[in-house]
């Protein structure tokens, strides 16, 4: 059996075990039968990474479980280029991990393209990406802590005291190159591009001088645009860290949690709205966000947002705020339309460009996992989690159904899991971020627009288990992990 270093439970469960699919009394780890209103049968214990209900089917998705007593070995260790997998005991009855298609086939992820062979191009719905964009080794002029000369202090911005206090609190001593570059400009009224990858710290490059200028004009109002829920609470969680003891007030404004107390909210003053554009734009069609004292406004991911269809809600927001406005686009990556959205709506700005753009972390080791046989895909993933040195793994898979059977199939061996996609209520979404951030879980799976900007620390190793649409979503997932001077391992099922 997989000896997990996790600390889960082995791979033969008995019957009706919390990992057990069959009758009604097991429930997946995951499983929040109260949120649904399900209750058929006595329920198992659960706990709190997930908010689907168990299924009744006889079998999981991936075809019959093994015996108690089945055996398996999956040996690690790279080689040509790869991983190499010996799997002692298939699962009965299936010949592979799934009766109804495998990870990477068709079947299991409605057209989705990491599908195995490892001949030719992979079959993809977006662009094609040449696989040796995916295998890089980091030299030793890439593992230098590239540092950029630092020209101010925050004492030389002349902050209040209770933003100077909560900066020192919170251990900022001095600027990163980001704010360093960014605040002067704003403080100056300039309009902003921002290109720097997610971890510069480019949230408090906006974020206090903002802060100063709501401290100066209680009216003042800033709208902050984020791609996804996470992100924005991310970011209202930082305003506040920046703002305590302060009568500075801010709402957040997303998706998946109820919109009345959001309208509420919106009543009140509010200094900071912070909010993804679809909700937002909602909002607005109702009458409830009126955008007259707004000052700046800032679109943070700006890249992300255009990749999930935002444009039009982005391009409306925006032609309704005030015309003397200040205005920050943030970016990692700089394609035609961020570009012509820019021209459209930024007044003479100036660029901030921190790390190249285009281009994969040179900090992050890459490399490509050949499979010739979909059912090739859980052994070789295994075989990576049990490698000494994957303490926090972020795994892509491109569906919400693909993330939930990926789920199943690493807690069945043994593993704690969180995962994340769009249709996971919001307050279960924070709380898996949360567990992951602590190191409660140590594997999360998470689709691209549920992860995208998130901002967690010490991610060693990010693992492609379907190949991403574009080379900047590539880009985006493998920058979550060799950051701060770190490395990290990313790898790319193809």
């Amino acid at each position: 059996m997989y000896n997990n270093k996790k600390g889960g439970a082995p791979t033969g469960r008995p019957a009706g075990s919390r990992f057990s699919r069959g009758g009604n009394t097991g429930s997946s780890s995951r499983s929040s039968a109260s949120q649904s209103g399900s209750s058929n049968g006595s329920r198992g214990s659960s706990s709190s990474y997930g908010s689907r209900p168990k299924t009744s089917t006889g079998s999981s998705s991936y075809g019959n479980r093994p015996a108690r007593n089945a055996t398996h070995n999956v040996a690690g260790g790279p080689a040509g280029g790869g991983y190499s997998a010996r799997v002692a005991s298939a699962r009965p009855g299936t010949g592979g991990y799934s009766s109804r298609g495998s990870y990477g086939g068709r079947p299991s992820f409605g057209g989705g393209r990491g599908n195995g062979g490892g001949r030719g191009k992979p079959k993809m719905r977006g662009e094609y990406i040449d696989t040796a964009k995916f295998i890089y080794k980091p030299t030793a002029d890439d593992l230098k802590v590239k540092t950029h000369e630092i020209k101010h202090s925050f004492a030389d911005f002349n902050f209040s005291p209770m933003t100077n206090a909560n900066l020192a609190r919170r251990g900022y001593t001095t600027p990163s190159p980001i704010q360093d570059k960014t605040i002067p400009l704003t403080l100056r009224g300039a309009d902003i591009i921002g290109l720097a990858r997610t971890g510069s710290g480019k949230t408090a490059a906006f974020l206090l001088p903002l802060i100063q200028k709501a401290e100066a004009n209680p009216d003042f109002q800033a709208l902050i645009l984020a791609p996804t829920r996470e992100l924005a609470t991310q970011i209202n969680t930082e305003l506040r860290d920046f703002t305590q003891g302060m009568r500075i007030f801010s709402t957040v404004c997303v998706g998946g949690l109820p919109i009345y107390r959001q309208i509420q909210d919106l009543k009140r003053r509010n200094n900071f709205i912070i909010a993804t554009p679809g909700r937002l734009k909602d909002l607005a069609d109702r009458g409830v966000v009126k955008y007259n004292n707004v000052g700046a406004v800032v679109l943070d991911e700006v890249d992300h947002m255009l990749d999930m269809g935002f444009v039009d809600d982005i391009t409306a927001i925006l032609e309704q705020l005030p015309k003397n406005r200040q205005s920050f686009f943030f970016s990692a990556t700089m394609p035609p339309r961020i570009k012509a959205l820019m021209d459209r709506f930024l007044k003479n700005p100036e660029l901030v460009e921190i790390e190249s753009t285009g281009s994969s972390a040179k900090s992050v080791e890459q490399d490509i996992i050949r499979v010739t046989d979909k059912a090739q895909k859980i052994p070789k993933l295994l075989e990576i989690l049990e490698d000494a040195d994957t303490e926090r793994t972020l795994i892509f898979v491109e569906t919400k159904a693909g993330v939930e059977k990926l789920a199943d199939e690493l807690e069945f061996h043994g593993y704690k899991v969180g995962y994340i996609h769009g249709d996971k209520p919001q307050r279960a979404r924070q709380r898996t971020l949360d567990d992951f951030k602590s190191g409660k879980t140590q594997v999360m799976i998470a689709t691209d627009v549920a992860a995208r900007g998130i901002d967690i620390k010490d991610v060693t190793h990010v693992i492609n288990f379907t190949i991403p649409q574009t080379h900047n979503d590539y880009i985006h997932r493998i920058g979550r992990t060799g950051r701060a001077g770190k490395t990290g391992k990313a790898f790319t099922f193809v």
